[in-house]
């Protein structure tokens, strides 16, 4: 390693699902660590509430990153190390701190600083600064804010930042019961690994201030700074888990690929140029940098994100795409019996399919109606396709010739003989199509009916035919009868 390269670090807790946030932030300290010689992005768990952790999270964290193409044998990858594993280290930079008069213990409780304010907005006031306590029961240590003067952060996104002292208690470093606060134990463990850029996002600026006296007072220079801007939601609020989707293994099992998520995160915030949008890693990284970052708040547009996904599924080679779409097709939650999966069958359908799902879970009821016994038939699509007058009619026209064992079995054909049977019951093909599909495939939309047909084979066709047939005379007896 150089002494220019650049040591990034991505610190997430392990307390539930990958967040999308979380994923932008990866993604922009990865893209920093590949373009310095030598450079690297640390994976440092957080793990230290231990309520709260499981073992799980962070399998899923490594899962997670890997699946958008940060991988652990990169050699630009280190980690995963734990924060917990550090404690020691923690402990002794506390304990120097003391020793350098650049902390002090307290024994104040909460309701004693509550007593002695007058102003609830108001903090710690210093109460026991120069009372020489020594570390005992129930004392926690607090770091000596400096009197007087601003604290300056020299943010790379947001440029200087100014923090008065005034508005800084001296704040806790170790609680009462002997552990560290998670503003120490990230400076520490910063100072450890070599951190040269903190890359994170907005919600943490606010312990900027802390952190970087910090490291002033172990005689250190803080790290580069560089605050991401909060990503919202379309009421521009704050994402949030428990009213928007922001696992990003949601995404993943809806069949988003990586790339194009990959791609849509690292617009979040910044923009290659050019208005240019759809755009590889590897053409992304060289032109990435933090500095070009917008302050402002990120819009999470998953309408846009559906539509990049949608973009890239079309430009997959037609092999690719057949073996991502694997998943779907023949997992346990796939609708049709296991056997009835035919793959030739699905390699013939693909290149159909391809142009018409915007995400991979998409693929099955596109081709539903090639492998279960019977379609899957929509309420409201029936409804609209069977018009009185027009649906029986058209089944009955389309039956007689689709029954014709002379009948060439070929799209041209079918489309033909089907335009022929709706031009005798004055329908335009649109109109006349519409009973046919919704008998064959269960749904008003999906994939170019004749070719549907040809590839569902005659005698299937056929008997989906007599069924939808005998299901819209019923009605229409019913209906008769109901007005007599």
């Amino acid at each position: 390693m150089t002494e220019t390269s650049i040591r990034t670090r991505f610190a997430p807790s392990p307390t539930g699902m990958f967040h999308v946030g979380g994923a932008r932030s990866a993604l922009f300290n990865w893209a920093m660590a590949q373009q310095s010689p030598g450079g690297r992005m640390v994976l440092r768990v957080e793990d230290t509430d231990e309520a709260r952790n499981k073992p799980e999270w962070t399998d899923g964290i490594v899962r997670a990153m890997s699946w958008l193409g940060i991988h652990t044998d990169d050699p630009a990858f280190e980690g995963p190390y734990f924060q917990s594993d550090y404690a020691g280290k923690h402990r002794e930079t506390a304990e120097e701190l003391h020793a350098k008069g650049r902390a002090y213990y307290c024994d104040c409780s909460g309701e004693q600083v509550q007593a002695r304010r007058d102003n609830p907005n108001l903090g710690y006031d210093g109460f026991c600064r120069d009372r020489g306590l020594e570390p005992g029961p129930g004392r926690a240590l607090r770091f000596r804010v400096p009197e007087g003067g601003p604290t300056v952060v020299e943010d790379r996104i947001r440029g200087r930042v100014e923090f008065d002292h005034a508005s800084i208690e001296d704040f806790v470093i170790v609680r009462s019961n002997g552990s560290p606060l998670f503003v120490l134990a990230n400076v520490v463990d910063d100072v450890e690994m070599d951190i040269t850029h903190v890359v994170r996002g907005e919600e943490h600026l606010s312990n900027t201030p802390k952190q970087q006296l910090l490291w002033e007072a172990l005689g250190l220079r803080a790290p580069v700074w560089a605050h991401l801007p909060v990503i919202v939601n379309e009421q521009r609020k704050k994402l949030s888990k428990r009213r928007d989707k922001v696992a990003l293994e949601s995404y993943q099992e809806e069949g988003y690929l990586p790339e194009a998520m990959v791609n849509y995160l690292m617009l979040l915030g910044w923009a290659p140029g050019d208005d240019r949008e759809i755009m590889p890693w590897t053409q992304m990284v060289p032109l990435f940098d933090i500095a070009d970052v917008n302050s402002s708040s990120a819009f999470f547009d998953e309408k846009k994100l559906r539509a990049f996904n949608g973009d890239y599924i079309r430009s997959l080679e037609l092999a690719d795409f057949i073996e991502r779409c694997e998943p779907w097709l023949t997992a346990g939650e796939a609708p049709w019996p296991a056997e009835n999966f035919d793959r030739e069958v699905f390699a013939r359908v693909a290149p159909l399919a391809q142009s018409r799902v915007a995400v991979l879970a998409d693929i099955v009821p596109n081709v539903d109606f090639l492998f279960l016994d019977e379609p899957e038939t929509d309420d409201k699509s029936w409804k609209k396709a069977m018009k009185p007058g027009i649906g029986v009619p058209m089944l009955e026209a389309a039956l007689e010739r689709f029954s014709d064992e002379g009948l060439s079995w070929d799209t041209d054909t079918l489309k033909a003989v089907t335009e022929e049977a709706g031009a005798g019951l004055g329908l335009k093909l649109g109109k006349a199509q519409a009973p046919v599909r919704v008998a064959v495939t269960g749904r008003t939309v999906g994939l170019p009916l004749f070719e549907s047909l040809e590839l569902l084979g005659r005698e299937r066709t056929v008997a989906r035919v007599v069924a939808a047939l005998e299901k819209a005379r019923a009605e229409e007896a019913a209906e008769a009868a109901s007005e007599t």
